[in-house]
């Protein structure tokens, strides 16, 4: 066997660029890139590796090493799961600031390589500099803490074990039922030493996103169930998305005459005025999309993990005959709430399940029904964003429909966390399917910079426009720098409400007294206003001040002419929302000296009442 001496570190790397995958025809390299913060645990090895090779593995310098890896994500989420970025850094504090973004991709079901420096497996030199030691276990450090939000776990202890783990961790990436983070952890002492690897190690391998189909018989019975429904609605989830799968949705749609709703994930799965769709699901959805969930008696789920904020904590499905059928690579997600599970891949599911169905169709009536519903949410939401502000400053919703006016069906819209999400959900009109990415799985802030950084990297031929709050800019703004440090622009619109309004919300609609999330309600000896445009402009970017939605449509069109990232500030009302909620189920408390407190309670515990319990 011919063999060829390498460290570690230079056999992963090595490894890294022989990953080939097929996607539609298109040979890509798999990994497509590296970002990276170096420290004591990854930059005299990993980094001496990577530098060699940035004509094929480019490193990237992120700022901190949360937001970068939110990049890595946003990068793998825009890409469709088909090209992988790897994220790296010291040991310590470095590795624990990713296991955040490692949450992200878990809950997101989103690829993403994670090679954390580790500390020496001869333990010689114990402890190290940035090592946590657990007492009743030393093999216990930092790096265990990835354990609950990875898919692949593994800390290399010796050379050879590469050979194993580094094949595992990316099938696992690679799996569209087990798609998740891989984490491994590089000891230091193991990253620098050689070890003769297989030549064949390193050959080229092409790997393929696998389309699994259904088993024939679970298609026979979720077909007797939909043949059956007087009134069934599809679900579109991300799943959609990451099957390419949307074209097959919409067609099946049309040859079975059905509603379709979306959640947030699979948001742009139809553009917005396809007559079969009916708006957005959920407690941030529309109260077309719940209205027409509270009558069905079938719901179709397509590549959703049936998260509470899609469900209204399984308060929105209103009909006692209401039977579930789910598509779903994921065996764990395609069973859940007793649904009679599809388990394989959308394009597949849908197109075995209308073969089956043959030339059934849903009521005409039942559409045009819901078709109905959705005209009157549409009319509602122009309504409100052309609505004088009752106050000083412009609505979400305002500011929304400003740059849905100014958008191309290109334009990647991008978002997370905080009340945006939920004004993008219920207030964004899709133009094209693709086109959107709100992490709400994980529902983290930080990602609308770090996020938007990695999907512009990913789609260069788009432009990324970011929806930002004050409360996330505070949070994680150094990606800024770091991409136009790179060159990949995004456009940030950052609406500046005065703290953690959507949390102040829900504080006060529960009966609490607003406290600790509007900054006029915070703990502090002075009122300091943030100059978000200037610090901006100290990252690198172009920025201003809008002072009103009639001056945003021009600055959108100067940041779009624009050759690096620019931020665009407008001042927005903490107060006025978007309706359509559905329920969602919180802890309000029991007992309570404040008397409404013990009203939200009561109401609380009524709403309860239409919970669905089993399913």
């Amino acid at each position: 066997m011919e063999t060829v001496r390498l460290t570690t570190a230079q056999a992963i790397v090595r490894y890294l660029l022989s990953q080939m995958i097929e996607d539609d025809g298109e040979l890509l390299p798999l990994f497509a890139g590296v970002f990276a913060i170096f420290g004591h645990g990854n930059v005299t090895c990993l980094g001496e590796a990577l530098e060699q090779v940035q004509d094929r593995l480019p490193t990237w310098r992120g700022q901190n090493e949360q937001s970068m890896s939110m990049a890595a994500v946003a990068f793998a989420k825009a890409r469709l799961r088909r090209q992988v970025m790897v994220a790296t850094s010291s040991i310590g504090p470095g590795a624990a600031n990713m296991v955040t973004t490692a949450g992200i991709a878990m809950a997101d079901r989103l690829p993403l390589l994670i090679l954390s420096g580790d500390t020496f497996a001869h333990r010689l030199a114990d402890p190290v500099l940035q090592q946590a030691e657990h007492f009743g276990d030393p093999t216990i450090n930092v790096n265990d803490a990835f354990k609950p939000v990875v898919r692949y776990w593994d800390r290399i202890a010796h050379p050879a074990q590469i050979l194993s783990s580094l094949p595992q961790a990316t099938a696992v990436m690679l799996d569209p039922a087990d798609c998740g983070p891989a984490f491994i952890g590089l000891t230091q002492d193991v990253q620098a030493e050689a070890f003769d690897y297989p030549l064949e190690f390193f050959d080229p391998r092409i790997w393929k996103v696998r389309r699994p189909g259904p088993d024939p018989g679970d298609i026979a019975a979720a077909a007797a169930i939909l043949g059956a429904a007087e009134q069934p609605i599809v679900i579109a989830g991300g799943g959609v998305h990451y099957a390419k799968a949307e074209s097959t949705l919409q067609w099946f749609a049309e040859q079975h005459n059905l509603p379709v709703v979306e959640t947030v994930a699979g948001k742009s799965s139809l553009v917005w005025d396809h007559p079969n769709f009916v708006g957005p699901i959920g407690v941030t959805g529309s109260s077309s999309a719940n209205d027409v969930a509270a009558d069905a008696d079938v719901v179709l789920a397509v590549g959703t993990r049936l998260q509470d904020f899609t469900t209204g904590s399984w308060s929105v499905f209103q009909n006692e005959r209401m039977r579930l059928v789910s598509i779903n690579t994921a065996r764990f997600d395609a069973v859940k709430h007793q649904a009679t599970p599809l388990i394989g891949d959308a394009n597949r599911g849908l197109e075995d399940l209308s073969a089956t169905l043959a030339e059934w169709q849903a009521p005409d009536a039942w559409l045009s029904a819901a078709q109905g519903l959705y005209s009157e949410w549409n009319r509602y939401l122009d309504e409100l964003s052309s609505r004088a502000p009752s106050g000083e400053w412009p609505s979400y919703q305002a500011v929304i429909k400003t740059v849905w006016d100014n958008a191309l069906p290109t334009d990647y819209i991008l978002s997370a966390a905080g009340g945006l999400p939920g004004e993008l959900n219920k207030g964004w009109r899709s133009l094209a399917p693709r086109t959107f990415d709100c992490e709400y799985g994980f529902s983290c802030m930080g990602y609308e910079i770090g996020g938007a950084w990695g999907a512009a990297m990913a789609q260069p031929e788009r432009q990324v426009i970011s929806f930002c709050g004050d409360g996330s800019y505070l949070m994680a703004n150094s990606e800024i720098y770091s991409s136009v440090l790179t060159g990949h622009k995004f456009i940030l619109v950052l609406c500046d409400n005065g703290g953690y309004a959507v949390i102040d919300r829900l504080q006060t609609a529960k009966g609490g007294a607003s406290f600790n999330n509007l900054l006029e309600n915070v703990r502090r000896s002075n009122s300091v206003v943030v100059d978000f445009a200037s610090h901006a402009r100290s990252l690198g970017a172009n920025a201003e001040d809008v002072a009103t939605v009639a001056e945003l449509g021009s600055a959108l069109a100067r940041a779009r002419s624009s050759d690096r990232t620019t931020v665009l500030v407008i001042k927005t009302d903490p107060h006025v929302w978007t309706g359509g909620d559905a329920w969602w189920d919180v802890g309000v408390p029991e007992v309570s000296d404040q008397p409404s407190v013990r009203l939200a309670r009561a109401q609380h515990e009524a709403e309860r009442k239409r919970q669905r319990i089993g399913i």
